[in-house]
């Protein structure tokens, strides 16, 4: 009963903070140490297998576009040249791969520590804020106006999402903005690009450690994950109806406080 009340805690918190610009990461650790849920690697390969439950979210409910990226569904809306592509998400991707293939070891060792998240939450805000402040007028008002630079540059900035804390929805968001995107179209995008990724940095971290796992860490496991997924669900859908409302510095000014919070309990 233990692990069921953990796994639900720490899948709501999922669910609500990974695409939100808040740093979902900074959350986990704070609401495992409150639980006494921390420190082993039982822990690490749970955070990383509810990520998938997020991640599974936003696959069903952007189904269609993602078909129609692949393309496997004609999209109808718009001209097949202006269409958001899957080289739109290829180029976004691309620095964040590099960075990660370049630097992953490096972040493991000596960035993931309480005190690097304290500072990447503070980090996270400036920028949010700074993007809100300094952002051009948007050009990109729908997912296909999105042009292949957009994409680059937003790529770019989720290359900060490489250190624990930052947020990669705060920093492509923020990114998105400031290339010219609206609002919502950056969060889409955001979304969007999350999967191949998070896929991809979650399957790799599930392999080296599934063997560590037995049948007992079941009940945690799914638990969690189903929990981030329904949680996942709702939150995107409630977010991307907010954030054209009420813009990044709502979210900047959290990340301050939970920054403080983080002192406080974690340092």
């Amino acid at each position: 009963m233990k692990d069921i009340i953990i796994g639900l805690i720490m899948g709501i918190v999922e669910g609500l903070t990974e695409f939100a610009p808040v740093s979902s990461t900074g959350h986990l650790i704070l609401t495992g140490h409150l639980l006494n849920f921390e420190g082993t690697p039982r822990v690490t390969t749970f955070e990383v297998f509810i990520q998938l439950g997020s991640i599974l979210a936003v696959v069903v409910l952007f189904w269609k576009r993602i078909l129609a990226i692949l393309g496997l569904k004609r999209n109808e809306e718009t001209d097949v040249a202006g269409k958001l592509s899957i080289i739109h998400i290829a180029i976004g991707i691309i620095p964040f791969c590099l960075g990660g293939i370049i630097l992953y070891d490096t972040i493991k060792e000596v960035l993931f520590r309480p005190q690097t998240v304290v500072i990447t939450l503070v980090a996270g805000g400036i920028l949010m804020i700074i993007a809100e402040k300094f952002k051009p007028a948007p050009s990109s008002n729908t997912l296909d106006q999105v042009t292949y630079k957009q994409a680059f540059l937003v790529g770019l900035f989720q290359c900060l999402a490489l250190v624990p804390g930052f947020s990669r929805s705060g920093a492509t968001l923020s990114g998105g903005l400031l290339a010219g995107m609206n609002h919502k179209t950056a969060a889409e995008f955001t979304f969007i690009m999350a999967i191949p990724i998070m896929f991809a940095a979650s399957g790799k971290d599930l392999l080296e450690s599934w063997s560590q796992l037995s049948a007992a860490d079941i009940p945690l496991f799914a638990t969690g994950f189903l929990t981030a997924f329904v949680v996942a669900a709702i939150a995107i859908k409630f977010f991307l109806n907010l954030i054209n409302k009420i813009k990044l510095i709502p979210f900047a000014i959290y990340r301050f406080i939970l920054a403080i919070v983080f002192w406080i309990f974690i340092l």
